[in-house]
This record gives structure tokens, sequence and C-alpha cells, in this order.
């Protein structure tokens, strides 16, 4: 039988902790750590929640039309299964060691540090402000994501992003398999040190991006003031547009229209093993 809570404000340390199968509705988590911490199969809807740890530990647990204010720091750490549809979260440090994650028009104004080692992710419409969001993070498909905030998805694996926006210096760092189709990303350093990287239809302005990366995948991209780019990568790269500068990728193929300067030093790189085919 579903347990009802409804129009009141609840305070101090641990309000509601593990309850089960509840209905929440119009209620507000005022001051006191931890209210819902423990609890499973929750309906939380109207609510606001303006204190630290609000759901730690909590299963199956869905959020709708409720915000997490500054104050409910860290508020969502080792959940297993929650939906959260048209949520704000003011708080930095949302997400960590959850999975089972579903985000439907959330907006996260503080993402510092926020979704840290989480897995099994999917995002539509959700947007995001502040460094170092998605870190260590995998099995994520994001669809209208919209981040402005360096370092995004350090050390992340298994990433699938698609008519996305990333303002993200050092974004994709570390990571391994990661699919992102029709989106712009703006930032230097872009996709260091990482493997099984492909972008398609993608527009990119990066400054020194693309580089130590293997097995790098490009198709139909633009390339907007991207310079020292895919250095000591191993790339399959096609193009219909201009490519300002490439310096020393370790080997594979690029097909551009043109490349406006090109560096290949023979004592850093093998020349010959990287094939270049321009139109101009």
């Amino acid at each position: 039988m579903t347990v009802s809570i409804n129009n009141t404000r609840l305070t101090g340390e641990r309000a509601a902790f593990g309850v089960k199968d509840v209905s929440i509705d119009n209620v507000i988590f005022a001051e006191g750590e931890s209210p819902l911490k423990h609890s499973s199969d929750v309906d939380i809807r109207h609510t606001v929640f303006e204190w630290k740890y609000p759901l730690w530990y909590a299963k199956h647990v869905t959020v709708t039309d409720s915000s997490l204010l500054e104050t409910a720091r860290s508020g969502l750490w080792y959940v297993d299964g929650i939906t959260m549809r048209r949520v704000l979260v003011a708080a930095p440090k949302t997400l960590r060691r959850s999975r089972h994650i579903v985000m439907d028009n959330v907006c996260m104004a503080d993402a510092r540090e926020t979704m840290w080692s989480c897995d099994d992710i999917k995002m539509t419409e959700v947007s995001v402000r502040g460094d170092y969001f998605g870190m260590n993070s995998s099995n994520i498909v994001a669809d209208g994501l919209n981040i402005s905030g360096n370092y995004a998805f350090d050390g992340g694996h298994d990433i699938e992003i698609t008519n996305s926006t990333l303002l993200s210096k050092d974004a994709f760092w570390n990571c391994e398999n990661v699919v992102v189709r029709d989106s712009t990303i703006i930032g230097e350093y872009l996709g260091w040190n990482s493997r099984n990287v492909t972008f398609i239809n993608c527009t990119i302005e990066s400054l020194q991006g693309l580089c130590y990366i293997e097995n790098l995948v490009m198709r139909g991209c633009k390339f907007i003031n991207t310079t020292l780019a895919f250095e000591y990568s191993t790339i399959d790269v096609e193009t219909d547009g201009n490519i300002d500068s490439v310096i020393n990728p370790s080997g594979g193929i690029i097909k551009a229209h043109s490349i406006d300067e090109l560096t290949m030093d023979a004592d850093r790189v093998d020349v010959n093993a990287t094939t270049i085919i321009t139109k101009e």
C-alpha cells in the first residue's frame, strides 16, 4: 500500500529516513541532512530539497517538477535507479557512484563535480553548467545535451552523444568508445589520451585538439579555427572542408578539401604512415 506525504514542510535530520513505497507531493524538505536516505520506490512531485544529502542510497526513485536548491549539495549519491523529469538542480556534486539514471528536461545550474563514477545514464534535453561533469562515468546516451564547463567526461567510456553543444576545454580526455553526432564542440585540447573516438557531422573548434588518440574516426565534420590537430593520433578523417593545421599524426589517412599548414617531422613520426589527400 502506497503511503502519501503531501502539502507539508519537514525539518530535522533524516526526516523521512528509509521510507518505502511512498508518494511525496508538494513537500519542502528544509533544514536537516539526509531526509530520504535509504528510501525506495518513491514518487516525488512538486517538491523542494533545501538541505544536504537528500537521496543517498535510495532505490527506484522518480523526481518530477521539483528542485534541489544550492544548499542541497551532494544530493544523489549511491542511488540505484532514478528518473528525473523537469527538475532544476542548483547544487553541485550531484550524482556520485549511482546507476540506472534517466534525466529528461533537467537543468543543472551548478554542475561542478557532478555525475562522477556513474553507470547506465540516459539524458534528453539536459543543460549543464560546471567543470568536471561526467568524470569516470560509463554507458551514457545523450540527446540535446548542452554543457558549459571544462573537462567534461574525463575518464568516461561507452558514450553516445547527439544533437548537443559542448563548450568545454579538455572534453573527452582519457576516454574509450565515444561517438558524437550532429553536435558542436568548442574547446582546447579535445580528446587527448583516448581511444576509439568517432565524430560524425560535427562542428569543432579546438586549439591543439584531437591529439594522442588511438583510432580517431571523423566523417563530415567542419573544422573552424582548429589548429595543430592530430598530433600523435592514429586517424581516419574525411571532410569536404578545410583544416587549418595538422601536425605529426602517427598514422592513418586524411581526406580534406584543403589543409592550410601541414607539419610532418620525420624525427618524430613515420611520415609514410599517414596518407594525405586534398583537392587543393
